[in-house]
């Protein structure tokens, strides 16, 4: 029973670590539509330049 208990215990730590830095990836990096907003901008200007 032990065995189990230990394993029980490590795979819920995996579990809140992994949902604490998908969170933290949501919260920190910047919005998709941002990224959609730079690379229009960025795609005008080469098409301007070129």
């Amino acid at each position: 029973m032990k065995f189990e208990t230990v394993l029980l215990n490590s795979f819920f730590a995996v579990c809140m670590l992994l949902c604490v830095a998908v969170m933290g990836a949501m919260l920190v990096l910047p919005t998709p539509t941002s990224l959609a907003a730079n690379h229009a901008r960025a795609a005008t200007l080469a098409n301007a330049e070129g």
